[in-house]
């Protein structure tokens, strides 16, 4: 005998085959929600990771740059000490020379001449004064010219007056000259230039 099924198998083989869509389909989406989820979870640990070795390496550079500057400093600081240490090596090697030289103003300083100032420059030195004549002030600057220790005078002024009382006339003068090298670098030099 031959059977018939009269049950609605296609509209329950629809229903099953929608059911397993979309059964399929929410596996699907949490799978991928999953994935989602995860691949963020790890994204967001590489996030954390990197912003910690960036906080680690800008800390290392803000004391890179802390040593960097004290270095700056200590540097700044060896320069000024040793140029303090030059000043005083300097002060050292010619300080009998301030005293020798004051000794030579004293002794090629003619009779009727007067120094009224005198101011030192480095090496320049500037003469002030009055004089009983220009004759005397030439004389002044002859001996500058044979003395050790002063060179190369230049008259920068010379002007006559009266006298208050109104007898007879004086000269009022500024002179300058090159007080001479004494250590033995610096005479070096000045040898060389002279011999090219």
């Amino acid at each position: 005998m031959v059977h018939i099924n009269l049950l609605p198998w296609r509209e329950e083989l629809r229903k099953q085959r929608e059911k397993n869509f979309y059964t399929g389909l929410v596996v699907s989406v949490l799978l991928a929600a999953g994935l989602v989820y995860a691949a963020s979870l790890q994204i967001d640990a590489m996030m954390d990771y990197q912003t910690r070795r960036n906080n680690y390496l800008q800390a290392e550079i803000k004391k890179v740059e802390k040593q960097i500057a004290e270095i700056r400093d200590l540097k700044k600081r060896k320069k000024q000490l040793l140029e303090r240490m030059k000043v005083i090596q300097k002060f050292q090697t010619n300080r009998s020379d301030s005293v020798r030289l004051l000794d030579e103003i004293v002794k090629i300083m003619p009779e009727g001449l007067h120094l009224t100032s005198y101011e030192q420059d480095g090496k320049r030195q500037k003469f002030k004064g009055i004089a009983q004549s220009n004759g005397r002030v030439s004389s002044f600057m002859r001996n500058i010219d044979l003395s050790k220790w002063l060179e190369k005078p230049d008259l920068d002024l010379i002007r006559a007056q009266d006298k208050p009382n109104g007898q007879g006339r004086f000269s009022r003068f500024e002179v300058t000259a090159l007080q001479v090298v004494t250590n033995d670098d610096e005479k070096d030099k000045k040898n060389k230039k002279r011999r090219h």
